[in-house]
C-alpha cells in the first residue's frame, strides 16, 4: 500500500504537522495576552507571530526564526510570559538542518543573547539565572540536534552518489570487457576468412570472393564496436571471459530461470537477428530488469516485449509488483547500469512506476 501512495503524501503530512504546531502554539500565547503590559492587540499580534509562521518553517526556515523569536523577545521585555523559548527551539531545529552552518549559528545567536537578557533585566525574579540556563540550553540544543541531523544527511548523500558512481564506472568496465570480447570473435572471424581467401584465390575465385565479403561486413562491423569502445576504460587485471555472448536466443532460458524463482515471465521477442554486441546490450537489460523484478517486486507477474526494427531494437519490461526499485545503495545499481548500456549506443532509457501498479522499464536502442 504504501509503494503505491503518491511520493508528495509525506511531506504534505509534515507540513500539516507543522501547521498544527502553530496553531497549538498560538492558542496557548492568547492564554498570556491578559499579562501583556501595553495594549491588547500588541498581546494578540505577539501569539500570532510566535505560532502562525510554524507553520511554514520548513519553507522559509531562517525567516521564521527571526520572526518568532523577536515576538519571543518582545513577549518578555513586556512580561506576557516566562515560557522557555520552545517555539523559538522548534523552529531552530529546522533552520540548523537545511541551513549552512554559518546562517543558522547567527539566527541563534540572535534569537539567544537578546532572550537571556530579557530573562535577566526585563523582569528581575529569583529563577532568573534558571530560567536563561533552560533557554540557552534549550535553543543550543535544538541548534546542535538540527546540525547534527544535517551532518548525516549530507554524509548520507554523498555516500550514495559515491556508490552511484562506483556503479557506473564497474558498469563500464564491464560493458568494455564484453565489447572486447565481441571484437576478438569478429577479429578471429576475419582471420578464418582470409586465410581462406588466401587458399583458395586462385582455383575457387568465386569462394575467395565470398570470403572477402565476410570479412568486408565483419570488419565494418568491428569498427562499429571499437568507436563505441573507445573512452569506456577496461579493468586490466579482469580476466575475458572464454563463454559464447548471450543474445536473443538466449532470452527464453532467462525466462525460464526467472520462473523457477517464482517470477511467471511472459516473453515476446520478433524481428531479428541483431549484431553480437547489440544482441548482448538487449540480453542484459533484460536480464537484469527481470533479477529486479525477482529481487524487489516477487510474487509478481512479469511481461518482456523485444522488438526488433529496421533501425532500432525496443524493449519493454514490465511487472504488477510494487512499484519501487533500488536506485543506488544499498546494493542495487541495476537501473543505472542499464542506462550506462544504452547510453554507449545513443538510445534512450526511461524506468519507474505505472500509473495504475507495478513498474515498467523501456528502452529503444539503435543498430548504428
Amino acid at each position: 500500500m504504501r509503494s503505491r501512495l503518491p511520493a508528495w503524501l509525506p511531506t504534505v503530512y509534515l507540513y500539516l504537522l507543522d501547521v498544527l504546531a502553530g496553531v497549538l502554539v498560538t492558542l496557548v500565547y492568547l492564554e498570556f495576552v491578559q499579562h501583556v503590559t501595553g495594549p491588547r492587540w500588541l498581546g494578540y499580534a505577539i501569539a500570532g507571530l510566535v505560532g502562525l509562521p510554524l507553520a511554514v518553517r520548513r519553507k522559509w526556515p531562517l525567516t521564521v526564526v527571526v520572526v518568532v523569536g523577536t515576538a519571543l523577545n518582545v513577549a518578555t521585555f513586556l512580561h506576557m510570559t516566562r515560557e522557555p523559548y520552545s517555539a523559538a527551539a522548534f523552529a531552530l531545529y529546522m533552520a540548523a538542518a537545511t541551513a549552512p552552518r554559518n546562517r543558522s549559528v547567527a539566527v541563534l545567536l540572535y534569537v539567544l543573547l537578546p532572550g537571556v537578557a530579557a530573562i535577566l533585566y526585563a523582569e528581575p525574579s529569583p529563577d532568573d539565572l534558571g530560567l536563561a540556563t533552560v533557554v540557552a540550553v534549550l535553543l543550543v540544543g535544538a541548534w546542535a540536534l538540527g546540525h547534527s541531523t544535517r551532518v548525516r544527511r549530507a554524509y548520507a548523500e554523498r555516500a550514495a552518489a559515491d556508490q552511484a558512481a562506483k556503479a557506473v564506472t564497474d558498469e563500464r568496465l564491464r560493458i568494455a570487457r564484453e565489447l572486447h570480447d565481441v571484437v576478438a570473435h569478429s577479429l578471429s572471424l576475419i582471420t578464418v576468412k582470409a586465410g581462406i581467401a588466401n587458399h583458395v584465390a586462385e582455383t575457387q575465385p568465386e569462394q575467395a570472393r565470398e570470403a572477402l565479403a565476410v570479412i568486408e561486413t565483419t570488419s565494418r562491423g568491428t569498427l562499429v564496436e571499437m568507436r563505441r569502445l573507445l573512452g569506456v576504460l577496461r579493468s586490466e587485471d579482469s580476466a575475458v571471459e572464454l563463454a559464447p555472448m548471450p543474445g536473443l536466443e538466449d532470452l527464453p532460458g532467462l525466462v525460464e530461470r526467472a520462473g523457477l524463482a517464482g517470477v511467471p515471465v511472459e516473453l515476446e521477442v520478433s524481428g531479428g537477428p541483431l549484431p553480437d554486441a547489440l544482441g548482448l546490450t538487449v540480453y542484459r537489460i533484460v536480464q537484469e530488469s527481470v533479477t529486479n523484478v525477482v529481487k524487489h517486486a516477487a510474487p509478481a507477474r512479469c511481461r518482456v516485449e523485444v522488438a526488433v526494427g529496421g533501425s532500432s531494437v525496443r524493449i519493454s519490461v514490465t511487472d504488477d509488483g510494487p512499484g519501487e526499485r533500488v536506485l543506488a545503495g544499498g546494493g542495487g545499481h541495476g537501473l543505472i547500469g542499464m542506462r550506462e548500456r544504452v547510453a554507449v549506443y545513443g538510445g534512450t532509457f526511461a524506468a519507474g512506476p505505472r500509473g495504475g501498479g507495478g513498474f515498467q522499464v523501456r528502452a529503444e536502442v539503435p543498430f548504428a
